[in-house]
């Protein structure tokens, strides 16, 4: 070495905690609920499309053990820790417990409701998970309340533009009797309306064990008396969608809730290195990775992203970050969350659970600014009124 390099080498050195200040330690907290009706036994071994496959931690310590090679050589870290809450009231508090004590990122896996009133209750991010609720990002929107599951409007464009470019045209709307049927049932209407597809009738059903309403639930009569295309059917329980392909009154395609259903993810994923990222979480947790996994996933890059962005921290530039920093989901483009409304960008994946048939936004379909903003609400569509 010579004199230079010897001198240079020697003021490092002597600068030493002021040239390698160390990195801060990110940390974050899981709000989950518990009891948790989605993690019953009996609704896991029936593995609706679109419903949760397991715990949401799951997804976000894989996501944390896979990052660890980019934190450690920026000498970064990241802290997680999980709380329960089994109300609104109770997020709310465990939301602020978790920044009190340090938490510079949320991420909830809660109704929407419960999901608002832990966003509201701090100042610093909140990553939601497990709530696709439209509402999340119009009207009920936070600044910093940020989406990673695609929302309810986002998967029925998904499906929307899927029947357009099958020239699938006309559709029998199938709905359940549940509040949240009838709320995803107008994200149904309202993409159908924007992609000028016919809804030729618009029928409820009702799954009883009242012999009297046997009827409301039977396809045969359902899907009678009309001429379509396609039968789209909004069953948020699962329990009917399920039993009703192939047994339409004609032989048409179901898509909704069964049949062809709009996710964030599917196990049998063949491109853009998503069969790596799904054997990986199915080897460290032992099942397939579902949409909702996927999210929590993401979630965990998300962490690893801000951590490796903003080092040294302090909260002020994590919460910079989140907003700015590209991610990579396996879906073949760089995902980022929409300034009007917090939802990430993304391309969701048509499947009819044994395989990915298709995705969206479809093929050719153009955007003056970015094809991803064709699903869910558009920037010109912004309903929030606390986003910029």
């Amino acid at each position: 070495m010579n004199r230079t390099a010897r001198c240079a080498a020697s003021a490092l050195l002597a600068l030493g905690p002021v040239a390698f200040a160390a990195a801060a330690t990110l940390k974050a907290t899981l709000l989950v609920p518990d009891p948790d009706a989605r993690m019953d036994r009996s609704r896991l071994e029936r593995h609706y499309l679109g419903h949760s496959g397991g715990p949401a931690g799951d997804g976000l310590q894989v996501a944390l053990e896979e990052g660890q090679f980019e934190l450690q050589a920026v000498d970064a870290a990241v802290e997680l820790e999980t709380k329960t809450a089994d109300s609104a009231a109770a997020a709310r508090s465990a939301a602020q417990a978790a920044e009190k004590a340090g938490a510079a990122v949320l991420v909830t896996d809660l109704p929407a409701d419960w999901t608002l009133a832990a966003a509201d209750a701090v100042k610093v991010p909140v990553l939601n998970v497990g709530e696709a609720a439209d509402r999340l990002r119009e009207q009920d929107c936070r600044s910093q309340l940020f989406h990673i599951l695609p929302s309810e409007r986002m998967r029925a464009d998904a499906l929307a533009q899927t029947l357009v470019s099958r020239k699938w045209t006309k559709v029998l709307l199938l709905v359940g009797p549940s509040p949240q049927d009838q709320l995803r049932a107008a994200a149904a209407q309202a993409s159908l309306k924007r992609y000028g597809l016919q809804v030729v009738a618009s029928k409820s059903f009702k799954l009883s064990g009242d012999p009297r309403e046997r009827d409301l639930a039977n396809p045969l009569l359902l899907t009678a008396g009309s001429t379509y295309d396609a039968v789209w059917v909004v069953d948020s329980d699962g329990e009917f969608a399920r039993g009703l392909p192939y047994r339409t009154v004609l032989p048409r395609p179901v898509v909704g809730d069964a049949g062809l259903v709009a996710l964030a993810w599917h196990a049998q994923f063949e491109r853009y290195g998503a069969p790596q990222v799904s054997r990986r979480f199915a080897k460290a947790v032992g099942r397939p990775m579902t949409a909702n996994d996927w999210a929590a996933w993401m979630a965990g890059k998300a962490l690893v992203a801000v951590a490796t962005a903003a080092p040294k921290g302090p909260a002020a530039a994590w919460a910079k970050a989140l907003g700015a920093t590209p991610l990579d989901g396996s879906k073949g483009t760089s995902l980022s969350f929409r300034p009007w409304d917090g939802q990430l960008r993304q391309t969701l994946l048509l499947t009819d659970g044994q395989g990915v048939i298709s995705q969206a936004p479809v093929e050719g379909l153009l955007h003056p600014s970015n094809v991803l903003d064709t699903l869910g609400a558009d920037a010109p569509e912004k309903k929030c009124k606390t986003m910029p």
